[in-house]
């Protein structure tokens, strides 16, 4: 098909922005383009064609938006990792707003009331970063990237400005090893956890299969002492797919144990939020974003206090620990052996941690009436049977905290249609730059 011209009608979840075009048949047909902007005029070429839409890749921007703005980042339009970019962080913030105000309203039929949303600086963020590696295919014996936008293609990249400064150090010191060494078979992704001072930092190598344990240490001794930051270094299974995950990361086992394989260093790191400190091991899940993580646990553990509490898919005990301080008992689940070996540690000795899935746990719970309840699900949300548990269990005041609108708004049509009603709703700009929108929605009844 012929390069089109478009008008951008918004942005919708997933990065892309909506447009409309006329059928041969007289009927309008979505098309989803991006790196684009509501109200733009833009010259696009149809790359797939279904019966009920179509994508399109941008051409060239004849109206440019007024929040249009110059990327950031050099690999931004060829990188799949940022959606963002080319919109100053402000719209950004405005357009999020809108796409979690309409998914709600359209899913669940719930009006929200004023959305409060919190900002984080727009680079150099992330505190967790992965990246794929792959063969060199230059003078490099290996590559370091993400995959390109919309293709499962490696792009190499040497630089990232929404991790933090230590992880690009680090993406510098493997670059500088790709020049000499080659890259021990069966990793297929290295992923860096930096602690909250950004001082410090823990390298996962993510193994798709086999490898040479012997190769490994030796290539992780050689690029630890490349970067003396670097705490510690793990081999780890790839994640692989579950039932349940926990709070945005499955369960990733290298050994029989389900404990990773250590290869040189320290096992864990400690990280500080606000005054309490966390144990963050191999293989567990924590928030990515190194400015926000105080703010998120500030505003999920706000309105909650009582006698009991029910802390659903913990994690490391992010949120436990803050409503230990609030409650006469909490109970903790989470289903990931890492994720839960830190939570035992890291929580007080009046939490009560359990290691189940959260659809598990709730159908046989039957102990006390829990006063509150917070959940931090994946992005699959919670789904039919913990709804439906939530709402037999009947806590006064309900805490989600989730990372994706649509999930989110179909749970909370079911907990609507048992009463709840959503008292405070928070946006925190976990991710800046990109699509995903993560949310603190009070409820109660």
């Amino acid at each position: 098909m012929n390069a089109l011209e478009l008008t951008i009608e918004k942005l919708v979840y997933g990065g892309d922005g909506l447009a409309r075009l006329e059928g041969e048949d007289g009927r309008r047909k979505t098309v989803f383009v991006p790196l684009v902007l509501p109200g733009e005029h833009v010259n696009v070429a149809i790359v797939d064609e279904r019966p009920g839409f179509a994508r399109a890749k941008l051409d060239r921007v004849v109206t440019p938006a007024p929040e249009r703005t110059s990327p950031p980042c050099p690999y931004f339009g060829e990188c799949g990792g940022c959606h963002y970019q080319h919109a100053a962080y402000e719209a950004q913030l405005e357009f999020k707003k809108t796409i979690l105000r309409e998914t709600v309203e359209r899913i669940a039929k719930v009006q929200l009331p004023g959305i409060m949303a919190h900002a984080s600086p727009p680079l150099h963020y992330r505190n967790r970063t992965r990246m794929k590696v792959a063969r060199g295919i230059g003078e490099t014996k290996f590559d370091i990237g993400y995959y390109r936008l919309g293709s499962h293609a490696l792009l190499p990249v040497k630089e990232c400005p929404i991790s933090s400064p230590l992880i690009n150090r680090a993406v510098q010191a493997l670059w500088l090893m790709a020049a000499t060494h080659e890259l021990p078979s069966g990793v297929a992704e290295v992923e860096f956890f930096a602690d909250d001072q950004d001082a410090s930092l823990f390298v996962e190598f993510l193994t798709a299969s086999g490898f040479d344990e012997k190769v490994l240490r030796e290539f992780a001794k050689e690029l630890r002492s490349t970067l003396p930051q670097i705490a510690g270094i793990a081999a780890l299974n790839r994640p692989r797919a579950a039932a349940e995950e926990t709070a945005a990361a499955p369960e990733l086992d290298s050994t029989s144990s389900g404990k990773p394989l250590m290869l040189a260093g320290t096992s864990s790191l400690q990280y500080r939020v606000g005054d309490l400190s966390y144990r963050v091991s191999a293989g567990s899940f924590f928030q990515t974003n190194r400015f926000l993580a105080g703010k998120l646990l500030e505003l999920a553990t706000a309105q909650a206090s009582g006698r009991v509490a029910l802390d659903l898919y913990a994690g490391v005990g992010l949120f436990t620990v803050k409503l230990a301080q609030a409650f006469e008992r909490v109970i903790a689940i989470e289903s990931s052996p890492a994720s839960f070996r830190d939570l035992v540690a890291n929580a007080p000795s009046h939490v009560k941690a359990v290691e189940s899935t959260t659809e598990d746990f709730i159908a046989r719970f039957k102990g006390q009436k829990a006063d509150a309840v917070l959940v931090d699900p994946p992005r699959a949300g919670l789904g039919k049977r913990v709804v439906s548990g939530l709402i037999k269990l009947a806590p006064r005041h309900i805490t989600y905290v989730s990372c994706d609108p649509s999930t989110l708004a179909r749970d909370l049509s079911g907990l609507a249609s048992a009463g709840y009603r959503v008292s405070q709703a928070h946006l925190v700009d976990l991710f800046p730059q990109t699509f995903h929108v993560e949310t603190v929605l009070h409820l109660a009844r």
